[in-house]
C-alpha cells in the first residue's frame, strides 16, 4: 500500500465496517467465511480473502502477489471500494469503451492513459501468447478484433480486451472495455484504477 491510496483505502475499510454481510455479499456477488470473518473475493480467477476487523488483504493462491504486491497500488483500493459500492445490478452484456462512462474522459488525457500500446508491442504478433495469458487470469474466449479475453477483475465488472495483431498495412492494437453498467457500481477513478490493474496484469 503506498502513501497516496492510504486516505481512500481507510475510508473504505471504515465504511466496509459499517456494512452489513449479507447486503455487501449480495450486493458484490461474494461469500463470506463466517468462522475466519472474512470476505472471499475472486479476481482475475485467484481468491482474495478480506478481513475487515485486521483490515488485511491476503491470498494463498499462485500468482496472487501480482496483485497484492506489483499491481497492489491500483488492487487494494479497488477490492476495497468494490465491495463498499458494488450494487446487485446484472451485466447488460452490452460493452463500452472507457471514455464513454461516465466521467471517461479522464481516461484520454496525460497519465491516466491505459498502457494499452504495450500490450499491442508485446502480443502483437502472438496471439496464442495473448490468449494464454488471458485464461491463465481466469478470462473467457470471446469474439472481438483478433483475439479477446473478457477478464473479471472482479464478480460484477468484467472487462474486455481485445487485441488486433500487426500485419503488413497496420501496427498492431488493443483496447479495453467494460460492461456498461461499470459506472452504476463505482466511481470513474475506481474503474480507472480496476483497468489499470488489468492491462498491467497482462504484462
Amino acid at each position: 500500500m503506498t502513501e497516496d491510496n492510504k486516505p481512500g483505502e481507510e475510508k473504505a475499510w471504515d465504511i466496509l465496517a459499517t456494512l452489513d454481510v449479507d447486503d455487501v455479499c449480495r450486493a458484490a456477488a461474494v461469500s463470506y467465511d463466517r468462522a475466519m470473518k472474512q470476505y472471499v473475493v475472486k479476481s482475475l480467477g485467484m481468491n482474495f480473502l478480506v478481513a475487515v476487523k485486521d483490515r488485511t488483504i491476503s491470498s494463498s493462491a499462485p500468482g496472487s502477489d501480482v496483485l497484492l504486491k506489483r499491481l497492489g497500488y491500483f488492487f487494494n483500493l479497488s477490492i476495497l471500494w468494490y465491495l463498499v459500492s458494488a450494487k446487485d445490478i446484472a451485466c447488460t452484456g452490452r460493452v463500452v469503451k472507457l471514455q464513454n462512462v461516465r466521467g471517461g474522459e479522464i481516461f484520454t488525457m496525460g497519465s491516466h492513459i491505459l498502457p494499452l500500446d504495450k500490450v499491442a508491442q508485446r502480443f502483437g504478433k502472438d496471439k496464442k501468447g495473448f490468449l494464454l495469458k488471458g485464461t491463465g487470469l481466469g478470462g473467457e474466449l470471446v469474439e472481438y478484433g483478433d483475439a479477446s479475453v473478457k477478464l473479471y477483475p472482479f464478480p460484477r465488472i468484467p472487462a474486455i480486451l481485445t487485441l488486433w495483431l500487426e500485419d503488413e498495412e497496420f501496427p498492431a492494437r488493443a483496447d479495453l472495455m467494460f460492461d456498461s453498467t461499470c459506472d452504476m457500481h463505482l466511481a470513474t477513478d475506481i474503474i480507472w484504477s480496476i483497468a489499470m490493474m488489468c492491462v498491467l496484469a497482462m504484462l
